[in-house]
């Protein structure tokens, strides 16, 4: 989406963050999804007498999408589509008519519950619960103060992540140090006041970037638990759909689960965008500032 110099006025006027992109890719043609997807949501806004706010079009915009999905598959002869597949899609890697990836599952690591930092690190390091070890470079357990206030919990490390053993490296995690600095946080040597603790639904990269299988999500997910447990933040926001599917327990659409105040075993949580998804998405990125100020507005509830 390309903004006019109106609108950027505007967004300025309702204190959008220096995150906000001052320059756009070039505009790509649309794909036949989108495009209908596009018209879906142009005739719903039409005529619903429901306001055209955020909250409203990302719910339009999410079924939209569902609905010219399905409608964009290719329909058998005599037969209707088929059901989505409960396993998850093979990588891309695999996707030329091979074999989906198994993943193999071994025992975790006995007494995570009750770990501190230093065992939790060596048990996170040593891991091979699942599959995912033998192709990781190394495990990304996680950076930032380990009593902060704020915890932010991403999805799955990168290429570049798997190099470094840092979470929300390159370009995404450019991208999330301004989107944290619009809240004066940030996850830098810093007074224990701004300072965040990062961490990442799974802590080995999947390969070729894939997206997380449940297994793994499953084997993974104690060590975020515990991580929790000990930074004990007074604020939690879950960025990206396998983060929010991991803490929430919910499949409902990101768009459908922002702008209110989740629970975690006692924690507030707030469900935004993953900073890759903004990076793909620019005008979604006023979104995620409402997410944000929603989230500091919890965190000064409890001040």
């Amino acid at each position: 989406m390309r903004w006019t110099e109106r609108q950027r006025a505007m967004l300025r006027e309702m204190g959008i963050p220096p995150f906000w992109p001052v320059e756009e890719p070039a505009a790509q043609a649309p794909s036949p999804v989108a495009a209908a997807a596009a018209a879906v949501v142009s005739t719903t806004m039409a005529s619903s007498p429901e306001p055209a706010g955020p909250r409203r079009i990302a719910t339009v915009v999410d079924e939209a999408i569902l609905q010219a999905t399905r409608e964009s598959l290719p329909a058998t002869a005599g037969a209707s589509r088929p059901p989505p597949r409960a396993t998850t899609s093979p990588s891309p890697a695999n996707s030329a008519g091979a074999k989906p990836i198994e993943v193999t599952l071994g025992p975790r690591p006995a007494g995570i519950e009750t770990m501190d930092w230093p065992a939790l690190r060596e048990a996170v390091a040593g891991c091979q619960a699942c599959g995912l070890c033998q192709s990781r470079t190394q495990p990304v357990f996680g950076v930032g103060n380990e009593h902060a206030q704020w915890m932010l919990v991403g999805e799955a490390p990168g290429e570049q992540e798997d190099k470094q053993g840092r979470p929300f490296v390159g370009r995404a995690g450019q991208l999330l140090d301004r989107m944290l600095a619009a809240v004066d946080l940030t996850r830098a040597e810093d007074e224990a006041s701004r300072q965040v603790f990062i961490a990442n639904v799974l802590k080995c990269r999947p390969p070729a970037n894939r997206n997380p299988q449940p297994q793994e999500v499953a084997q993974c997910e104690p060590y975020l638990l515990r991580q929790v447990a000990l930074v004990q933040p007074k604020v939690i926001v879950a960025m990206g759909r396998f983060a929010v599917q991991s803490l929430l327990k919910s499949t409902e659409a990101i768009g459908r689960l922002r702008g209110r105040v989740h629970d975690l075993a006692g924690v507030p949580l707030i469900v935004t965008y993953h900073p890759a998804y903004l990076l793909r998405n620019p005008a979604d990125k006023a979104l995620a500032w409402e997410d944000l100020c929603l989230a500091r507005e919890v965190m000064r509830r409890q001040a």
